[in-house]
């Protein structure tokens, strides 16, 4: 049994003011709380009310009967955030130096860049970045819409990123740090990774199951997000060995078109998202994140005929972010999120968008498909760790205009107003049907009514 509700608890609910249920908490594996009784959030119109989360907790409308100031607090997966703004794994959690000034810049979570045992593999090479700007090739003044890297894990030495996590959450015990980690296809492997890396008190890890490039002959990254039966297999050996949270990193790099036309039952299997997402799940995992980046050539130079970024003239396929890929990306996440509502209930497990997050308003987007977290990885390297600030006070904004008080109350709202082609035709259709139906009056003396007596007749008007 859970000790009941604590002060610390109160306050991330919101503080004075909030109706805590009267039940004890209960606290299950690794973080995920079930059986927890809360008020329902506040209905808004045109959008049904769905099951509320910690998080979900609201102050109640303060003494003089003013707006309730959005709560942009989350609660995912047991770890309470500040906000659900968190650091994507990458540059701008490389060291301490940086990961330190997210800290202190506010951000809701920050995941560090992936580590695994032998750091000196890596070798990574400069430049390696790209962009793409709108306008023609070659422009150097239009706005930055595509970003591409062919930057590989971390290549720091485990042990002194483990040293830095251990400094981090001595420093910020209270804050959420989480451990990217990525192995090779070896069970020993994967198990001493999260050991070690679990000593240093991280609060939870991503699995790194996405790196589009670098290593895919060692069964690293990509290589085992595409496999369905890879993915389970290893999935099952770190949950088996990890006590605290795993989100699974999915990757959108899931067909390869030059097979489609040789090996089409594989296409049909690698062919969804949710899939991979429902393995992920099924064998243990608490959240799944989506997406990391988009396997591609940025471009060529035409004055050079060499493709970007280019190295010693040459260069090498690598992961596309950005403004560009974010419709991409909310394509993939309402997919997960459909199954992860209609299959695992949507309650214990955690979702956490990925892709050309800039404005609050592109993270409301991704919320209101169901994520309870946004990351941000590429959006830092281009504007800054300030970010955040323009993030929360424009997700604010957004809740404002819309009455919501809490993350909760409007995540996956969006998500039951999609559907199949076949039933857009027949809802149209409908809508046609009666809209002719209106137009050619009433159908018996019984319809009448007083009030719309004029409309109601020139309603059966022919001229």
């Amino acid at each position: 049994m859970a000790p009941p509700v604590s002060s610390s608890l109160l306050h991330a609910a919101g503080g004075v003011g909030v109706s805590l249920p009267t039940e004890e908490l209960q606290l299950c594996r690794r973080g995920r709380w079930q059986s927890l009784p809360l008020p329902l959030p506040r209905r808004h119109p045109g959008i049904p009310v769905r099951n509320s989360a910690l998080c979900g907790l609201r102050a109640s409308a303060t003494s003089d009967g003013g707006a309730v100031e959005p709560d942009l607090r989350v609660r995912v997966n047991g770890l309470d955030m500040p906000n659900p703004f968190v650091i994507g794994s990458g540059p701008p959690g490389t060291n301490y130096t940086v990961m330190k000034r997210a800290f202190d810049e506010g951000w809701g979570a920050v995941i560090a860049k992936t580590v695994s045992l032998e750091a000196s593999k890596v070798v990574n090479v400069t430049p390696r970045y790209a962009r793409l700007r709108a306008g023609s090739n070659g422009t150097t003044k239009g706005q930055i819409i595509g970003w591409e890297n062919i930057e590989l894990i971390s290549d720091r030495p485990l042990e002194t990123m483990l040293s830095e996590f251990k400094q981090l959450k001595k420093e910020y015990p209270d804050r959420i740090l989480i451990a990217s980690i990525m192995e090779e296809y070896n069970k020993a492997a994967w198990q001493e990774l999260i050991e070690r890396v679990e000593e240093t008190g991280v609060d939870a890890f991503e699995i790194n199951f996405s790196c589009p490039h670098g290593m895919p002959e060692r069964k690293m990254g990509a290589a085992v997000g595409q496999d369905c039966a890879l993915l389970e297999e290893v999935c099952g050996w770190i949950n088996e060995k990890a006590t605290i949270p795993v989100w699974a990193k999915m990757t959108p790099n899931i067909t390869d078109i030059a097979q489609v036309g040789l090996w089409a039952s594989e296409f049909l299997a690698l062919s969804s998202s949710g899939l991979k997402a429902r393995v992920a799940l099924k064998t243990g995992c608490e959240g799944v994140a989506a997406i990391n980046t988009i396997m591609s050539v940025m471009g060529i130079d035409l004055k050079t005929l060499r493709p970007e970024p280019c190295v010693e003239g040459y260069s090498t396929p690598g992961g596309y972010s950005a403004k560009a890929v974010h419709p991409i990306a909310l394509g993939k996440v309402m997919q997960i999120a459909k199954v992860m509502k209609s299959e695992f209930g949507d309650k214990d497990y955690s979702l956490s968008g990925i892709g050309g997050v800039e404005t609050g308003s592109d993270a409301a987007e991704f919320i209101l498909l169901g994520a309870n977290t946004v990351q941000v990885c590429t959006g830092v390297m281009m504007h800054g760790y300030g970010l955040v600030k323009k993030l929360c006070t424009e997700l604010k904004d957004f809740m404002r205009m819309h009455n919501f008080s809490s993350v909760e109350d409007f995540r996956g709202a969006s998500l039951p107003y999609f559907t199949t082609h076949t039933d857009l035709v027949r809802r149209q259709q409908e809508a046609i049907r009666q809209r002719k139906a209106v137009k050619k009056g009433l159908q018996s003396d019984k319809d009448w009514t007083g009030d719309g007596f004029v409309k109601e007749t020139e309603s059966m008007v022919s001229n």
